[in-house]
């Protein structure tokens, strides 16, 4: 019966927060269509999140603001926005200048970055665990059952390759590691002056970080960053701050094998060796035990913490990166170097790692909040009919031939928007059932 009722609550957490997440996203993307074409004095019918029957709504002056069922995008109906819809009224979408059109299409996708950037500054003003990945693609700990695990990896490895492409850093080996889901990929390692070659394949394992795909993490040492009142980390005179270098004679390469020395040695002396101000200081603490599993009452990881402004630039840098790697993924998928499958997702996929995300802490959901309004963003800007992108390249091709493509036109470049943007639905809901129940899909 427990694990039914966890099941179920997993269920309740990732429904709740897929409907949040996405909710906000839609909610500010159709925000910044409303307040540009109201800029514009263009007459807004309706302001819907969701498609299909309104739930829920209220009439404010000329515009309808409502909650539809279908919770996977919005919209906002603009008068006189389709050609058979088109009047004299000056205040129709089709009568406003090419540029101010432009400029409603662009503002759903600009709020999104919008999101991203305060999404992505609020995390990193309460704290997040550290960014900085330009370190040695060393391997400083191993998930149990994991892939990493099953191909034979080993704390200290540094990897020379993988699949072929030279790695010169932590950050291009997460991200090759991270687009390559279920893929097998060879992968070169130098282990004790001699070279060792193995196969990965990406796989996720539960209860870690949504973005990790190999169970593995680069070698970086962890910080004390919170202290309990009255536990033995106090007591023995450990501070905030503290680099945490060796435990007994054993060297701490990260968060997680720290967590998993004190938890093994409840009753047991603990002799560390921390980094205080530069200098090393040593200090003896005996976990206390708690059902059998040691506890010392500290939170431990690699933080960083900025102020406003600060952490405003690095959520700028942050979603650049993000940015500049999302189109070089498409652009892989393009050209068949990478898999579609591996790295599309779908909203059964989303509402699952939105699920982990939130149960992993609501920092952790905004981080991914972030990502995800990034990738809506980039979506809408692509040149498909039926998106902003597209509705954008046909003003841009109107304005260079100086004149309005005919109805007749515009309803097939329509026609074969729609067919274009179920297909790829249908697609993606595909690679979810395939990721979510490989049994059943092969």
């Amino acid at each position: 019966m427990s694990e039914f009722l966890q099941s179920l609550q997993g269920f309740v957490i990732s429904a709740a927060a897929f409907v949040f997440a996405l909710g906000v996203i839609i909610a500010i993307h159709e925000w910044g269509h409303l307040v540009m074409a109201k800029l514009f004095d263009v007459k807004v019918h309706a302001f819907s999140i969701g498609f299909g029957p309104r739930i829920w709504g209220f009439q404010r002056g000329e515009t309808e603001y409502k909650l539809s069922v279908v919770p996977l995008g919005g919209y906002v109906k603009l008068a006189g926005e389709e050609p058979d819809e088109a009047t004299e009224d000056p205040r129709d979408f089709l009568n406003k200048p090419r540029w101010q059109r432009i400029l409603v299409y662009l503002a759903g996708p600009a709020m999104n970055v919008v999101l991203a950037l305060l999404l992505m500054a609020a995390v990193f003003m309460v704290g997040i665990e550290s960014q900085n990945l330009s370190v040695e693609p060393e391997v400083g700990f191993i998930v149990e059952d994991s892939s990493a695990e099953a191909a034979g990896l080993e704390v200290g490895d540094m990897v020379i390759t993988l699949d072929g492409k030279q790695i010169d850093d932590w950050d291009d080996l997460s991200f090759e590691l991270a687009t390559s889901w279920g893929e097998p990929l060879e992968m070169i390692v130098e282990r004790d002056g001699e070279t060792v070659t193995t196969t990965v394949t990406p796989q996720r394992v539960d209860g870690q970080d949504f973005s990790d795909l190999a169970g593995l993490g680069p070698a970086r040492v962890p910080t004390i960053t919170m202290l309990q009142e009255g536990k033995p980390a106090q007591a023995a005179g450990l501070e905030t701050g503290d680099r945490v270098r060796r435990m007994d004679d054993t060297p701490v390469a990260s968060t997680q094998a720290f967590i998993d020395y004190v938890s093994q040695r409840p009753g047991e002396e603990i002799r560390l060796e921390v980094l205080r101000d530069g200098q090393p200081v040593e200090v003896a603490v005996t976990p206390e035990d708690l059902d059998g599993v040691g506890k010392i009452g500290v939170g431990i990881g690699v933080y960083q913490r900025y102020g406003f402004f600060q952490a405003m630039v690095q959520s700028a840098r942050f979603n650049w990166n993000l940015t500049e790697k999302t189109v070089i993924v498409l652009g892989r998928i393009f050209t068949r170097e990478a898999s579609a499958k591996a790295n599309l997702a779908g909203p059964i996929q989303i509402a699952v790692i939105t699920g982990e995300a939130a149960q992993l802490g609501f920092k952790w959901l905004l981080q991914l909040m972030a990502m995800i309004s990034v990738s809506i963003a980039l979506l809408n800007l692509m040149p498909i009919p039926m998106l902003d992108g597209g509705q954008i390249t046909i003003l841009l091709v109107e304005s260079t031939m100086r004149r309005d493509l005919s109805f007749k036109i515009k309803e097939m470049i329509a026609q074969v928007g729609f067919v274009l943007i179920i297909l790829l639905m249908l697609t993606v809901i595909y690679f979810d059932l395939v990721k979510t129940l490989p049994g059943l899909f092969g």
